[in-house]
């Protein structure tokens, strides 16, 4: 009997050691994920607007638009893809609605957070939350949707570490696994010694997000495993590896050069799925 996404992701939470999880940014690179063995994905907002709006992750891109590319994102992999869905996209409605179409578009998982919107990416300047009222509000309508009729995980991320400091915002992910979300996500830790309190203080499942160039250290998977975390997300890995990699092809043809490391034709038609097509 085939498993729903939601399952998958379930079965996968429930197996020992830690997953490490590249994060996409369209349906071609989380086929590649795939293909690599990976067993999971997550469908970054930074990667989303970077790659289809050329915008940066301030909020500029709209539930609508993260919304499709997810369906194209989950449609092309059999793995669980986690959705970032911001800040829900505004009030209790509005976050319950938002699961709800993730749900229907394939995630296995939607992130929701406590930022004060317009969000903006974890490891920038700049970054308000919502009082804990609003914050737990904010959950509860998450998991409320999930509860009520969509099949799929919620996990709950807080900020509150950049602005009001670790104690808060180990308190909002201790209140958010209260009301019964699936995931605990501490955004930008400044030091190993923060990863291990929250480690030991957060219930579990919890994510650890390392950003290259990023606030938090870049611990390697065993590091994180060692002190309690259950997925290591690289969100940006993938999208500076392909933009590096554009760059220098074009400097190549730029200096009057063909670019090199490009992938064989047949590769490529492979990748996109022209054998399954032609047999």
């Amino acid at each position: 009997m085939a498993t729903s996404a939601a399952d998958r992701l379930r079965a996968l939470l429930a197996e020992p050691g830690i997953i490490v999880m590249p994060c996409c940014f369209d349906a071609l690179s989380a086929r590649l994920i795939e293909r690599a063995g990976f067993p999971l994905t997550f469908m970054s907002g930074f990667v989303v607007a970077a790659t289809r709006l050329a915008a940066p992750d301030t909020g500029l891109i709209s539930y609508a638009e993260m919304l499709d590319q997810g369906r194209d994102i989950c449609a092309a992999v059999s793995i669980p893809v986690i959705g970032d869905a911001d800040t829900g996209y505004g009030n209790a409605v509005n976050v319950k609605r938002t699961v709800e179409g993730y749900a229907q578009a394939g995630f296995a998982c939607a992130l929701i957070e406590d930022q004060l919107a317009p969000k903006r990416c974890g490891h920038t300047r700049g970054k308000q939350v919502v009082d804990r009222g609003a914050a737990l509000a904010r959950i509860q309508a998450a998991v409320d949707a999930r509860d009520e009729r969509s099949d799929i995980l919620i996990l709950a991320r807080t900020d509150a570490r950049a602005t009001l400091g670790l104690d808060e915002a180990i308190w909002r992910a201790k209140a958010f696994a209260d009301l019964g979300v699936d995931i605990l996500f501490v955004e930008a830790p400044v030091s190993e010694a923060e990863l291990e309190r929250i480690g030991a203080e957060v219930p579990a499942p919890r994510m650890a997000n390392l950003v290259e160039g990023g606030d938090t250290p870049l611990l390697a998977p065993a590091r994180l495993e060692a002190i309690g975390f259950q997925i290591a997300a690289y969100p940006l890995t993938l999208l500076s590896a392909a933009a590096r990699a554009m760059q220098d092809a074009l400097g190549a043809w730029r200096a009057g050069e063909a670019p090199e490391g490009l992938l064989d034709f047949a590769e490529l038609r492979n990748l996109v799925g022209f054998n399954e097509y032609d047999t």
